[in-house]
């Protein structure tokens, strides 16, 4: 992957938007699967929480989930949950010191967070729980690189983690949520339609018409599947989680 620098300017509000879409895909996800008796409280439920409110400004928050994560990668550092997360947290920290000037440090923040991110794919390719995080991050803050060639290896790995979610889901992905389902499906349409893949951005686009009818999905849908486009405001999470 390519690693370039983002633009200053809306950072953190797309990296915002980008763990809104991981955060609110895992709850309608975990709402509709059964839990194992005795199962381990899963990695994402305890730092979700304070990473949102870190990705909204809160740098103690951001800090306490950044901590979280490195005790866990102190005792293992191939643990795919907290790599995962804990490069989505230098994301974060790459746009504030891009904000303030620091090039050297934001570029180096921002490699290391990619790094973090592709080595817990490596470890866990079959895994939701890695692959939409890292996804959501990528295909959001791509939006802010100061050109779309810049951004087209973020989507590309994005829509990738998002394709091979779907196939990994499949068996049950009609069980999941509208939430979950629509952030999905709406991620591939409209990350298709960025990479110019217009033809599997239509198949996606009109699998939302058809399997989600009546929602806010739907609607972006049928707009695009009249301009071909969508407007800034239309490409978001739909229904966004705040932090507690």
């Amino acid at each position: 992957m390519k690693r370039m620098s983002p633009r200053h300017h809306g950072m953190q509000r797309i990296l915002l938007l980008a763990a809104a879409g991981a955060i609110a895909y895992f709850i309608g996800f975990v709402s509709t699967r059964p839990a194992p008796a005795q199962q381990p409280e899963r990695f994402d439920m305890k730092v979700r929480e304070d990473f949102f409110a870190g990705f909204s400004g809160d740098a103690e928050r951001l800090a306490r989930g950044m901590k979280t994560c490195e005790q866990v990668l102190a005792a293992n550092s191939k643990d795919p949950y907290a790599l995962v997360w804990h490069g989505g947290g230098l994301m974060v920290e790459a746009g504030q010191a891009f904000q303030a000037g620091d090039q050297q440090k934001g570029m180096d923040l921002w490699t290391r967070g990619l790094k973090e991110m592709q080595t817990a794919v490596d470890l866990e390719p079959d895994n939701p729980g890695v692959r939409i995080p890292r996804g959501a991050v990528l295909l959001a803050s791509s939006r802010f690189l100061p050109s779309p060639e810049m951004g087209r290896p973020l989507v590309t790995d994005g829509v990738a983690d998002y394709e091979h979610t779907y196939e990994v889901q499949k068996p049950y992905f009609e069980t999941l949520g509208t939430h979950p389902r629509g952030e999905l499906l709406f991620g591939l349409a409209e990350g298709y339609s960025r990479l110019g893949d217009q033809s599997k951005a239509q198949l996606y686009f009109e699998k939302i018409k058809t399997d989600l009818p009546n929602t806010a999905y739907a609607k972006r849908a049928d707009a695009w599947l009249t301009t071909k486009t969508l407007a800034a405001n239309q490409t978001g999470c739909v229904g966004c989680h705040v932090s507690k």
